[in-house]
């Protein structure tokens, strides 16, 4: 059975890659579908305000199909990525907004790809919901929207007919994935190889960079941050670092929590693990010497940790990313 699908065309900035990724993947679907006798899958249509819009600069103009008024039933919808401005995005394209929710209340499927995750959380119906978006979007979209269960390891999340996907190029493992939902694992494998994709990849913690929320204005907090960031290799005693900032352990910890989304000790691990990384992909230290230097002494410890922050174990990290590629 045919699906129609809509793919907004939003105004302001956005990934014009995810609006031409998106049409060329379902067609090459609907080939494959068509070379073994099959009818195509997606009627393709990109649905806007009714109005060309530019991008880049004008370097780049979409002309959509249709405006929202004249798109009474849709099977599937598709967000694309917007401006790093969110709020800024959300306020030019609000009138978006109803649209996407009264489709959903009819039946229509909603799949947001990289940071156009933003847009679909303004519907409300990410509320309660898991979602992935980019990591690098994490912090701002967890103080945006604190109802959503913001899950940014992961690649795909589905929930009740809702698609959500991390960063960047990921969105292709999403069109891949939405592909075998309706045309089957044959052609979706198909797709893959076509696009050289990796069908079965499920995180994007390997590719997450830490860098620490500092968007507040906790000064006391912001100074241990500093501290931990500032002494990798050293056995920190959070209660004497609570006292030196004149605050209590518990209030501590809460504070640290409220502005940071973690505890002291997960803001610690996700530092040295960081720093571990950098070593790992510019320099011929061992895996025994980065763990060293900083601050673990237990190797399991150390793995353990390293695997749940990147999703590789620090060889296979190490090996991955660094030129050489020699374990001394």
């Amino acid at each position: 059975m045919e699906k129609h699908v809509s793919i907004i065309v939003p105004e302001g900035d956005i990934s014009l890659i995810d609006i031409v990724g998106t049409v060329k993947a379902f067609k090459g679907a609907n080939r494959y579908l068509e070379q073994h006798g099959r009818p195509p899958m997606f009627k393709i249509h990109t649905v806007g305000t009714g109005r060309p819009q530019a991008y880049d600069g004008g370097m780049f103009t979409v002309h959509p199909d249709a405006s929202m008024e004249e798109v009474a039933y849709t099977d599937l919808i598709i967000v694309p990525g917007i401006s790093w401005d969110f709020e800024g995005s959300i306020a030019r394209n609000r009138v978006f907004l109803p649209w996407i929710s009264e489709q959903y209340r009819k039946g229509a499927e909603v799949a947001s790809l990289c940071i156009g995750g933003v847009l679909l959380a303004a519907t409300g119906l990410l509320d309660g919901k898991s979602c992935s978006t980019h990591y690098a979007a994490a912090d701002r979209f967890r103080k945006m929207f604190p109802e959503v269960n913001l899950q940014t390891d992961r690649i795909i999340t589905e929930e009740n007919g809702i698609y959500t996907n991390g960063g960047a190029m990921s969105f292709v493992n999403m069109l891949v994935y939405l592909i075998e939902k309706y045309c089957g694992r044959e052609c979706a494998i198909h797709c893959a190889k076509f696009m050289q994709v990796d069908i079965d990849r499920t995180s994007q913690s390997p590719f997450t960079m830490f860098y620490g929320l500092k968007d507040h204005q906790d000064e006391a907090i912001k100074e241990a941050q500093s501290y931990l960031e500032n002494h990798l290799a050293e056995k920190v005693n959070f209660a004497d670092l609570a006292e030196k900032l004149s605050i209590g352990r518990r209030n501590f910890d809460r504070r640290f929590i409220k502005a940071t989304f973690l505890t002291p000790v997960e803001y610690q691990q996700r530092v040295r693990m960081e720093a571990a990384k950098k070593m790992f992909e510019t320099s011929r230290l061992t895996v025994s010497e980065v763990m060293l230097d900083v601050g673990y002494n237990d190797m399991q410890a150390f793995r353990e940790v390293f695997k749940k922050v990147t999703g590789l174990s620090p060889l296979e990290y190490k090996n991955k990313y660094n030129k050489d590629r020699a374990e001394v």
